[in-house]
């Protein structure tokens, strides 16, 4: 299977691992059918294994492969140059995102909420919040897959590629119940709930073609591609998901399974990759 889904186009490739990681979101979403509540040091747990998934997720997959190919490049001692402008845009065009769309961050109070002005209801600016966080990693996949196809052509990065789309697919689980059972909480129907929290991810398939697309395009930009979708992904990191797994009394348990997420997501790429 995994031979076969080699030989497809980088673009139905990305396409393909996007879909593959809303599809997580979508059964992660369903737990909101078999349970009432969500338990909150679970939450946490989640909250710290995803922030370790896309901490060495941005390291392995996106920022090394982005300076060996500025060195490739032809960059030399300035090989550092395409990450670190890539990375340091990728984390600003986050915080623009988090002006210019309002949105409010789970556990965190309706007055709290971020962006303009708006009389839009709680749910709609936790769904908001959630899919701000889903594209980059979407553009990470997109970037991975595309990067085959712009000059990183050999079995490693394809295999790398695949290792990202599987680490971000796994910690996509528990994110879609995080979104779909404090919703379903608040009063609102079982159905709603899930479908507010599986639509949350409908970006990553969307946003992984335009990655994929972008960096075949203009193979120039790839090492500032993967280091854009890093810092973006750093981003929602430190601003939503660590915070978030440390405010409810579980610090130690989120922090074990942040090192636990890295872990896994450092396997990952390294074996496959």
């Amino acid at each position: 299977m995994l031979e076969t889904f080699s030989t497809f186009h980088p673009v139905l490739q990305a396409l393909i691992a996007g879909l593959f990681t809303w599809s997580c979101t979508i059964v992660g979403s369903a737990f909101v059918f078999l349970f009432k509540e969500i338990n909150q040091k679970f939450l946490d747990i989640m909250n710290g294994f995803a922030a370790g998934v896309m901490i060495a997720a941005s390291f392995w997959s996106l920022l090394a492969p982005a300076i060996t190919n500025a060195e490739e490049s032809g960059y030399g001692v300035w090989s550092f140059f395409p990450a670190a402008v890539g990375f340091l845009v990728g984390g600003f065009f986050l915080r623009l995102i988090d002006v210019v769309i309002p949105h409010l961050h789970l556990n965190e109070p309706e007055e709290n909420k971020e962006g303009p002005q708006t009389k839009a209801s709680k749910n709609l600016l936790l769904f908001l919040a959630i899919t701000i966080h889903n594209i980059p990693e979407g553009l990470s996949v997109g970037v991975a897959f595309g990067a085959i196809a712009a000059g990183v052509a050999n079995g490693d990065a394809f295999l790398s590629a695949v290792g990202l789309a599987l680490g971000i697919g796994i910690q996509n689980i528990p994110e879609g119940s995080a979104l779909s059972m404090p919703i379903r909480a608040a009063g609102t129907s079982r159905w709603r709930a899930f479908n507010i929290g599986q639509l949350s991810a409908i970006v990553e398939p969307i946003a992984a073609v335009i990655g994929a697309i972008a960096v075949i395009s203009i193979s120039a930009i790839l090492p500032y591609a993967l280091a854009f979708a890093a810092g973006a992904m750093i981003f929602v990191v430190v601003e939503e998901l660590i915070p978030e797994s440390q405010t409810n009394g579980n610090k130690d348990s989120a922090t074990l399974a942040l090192m636990g997420g890295f872990t896994i997501m450092m396997i990952l790429d390294v074996a496959l990759g």
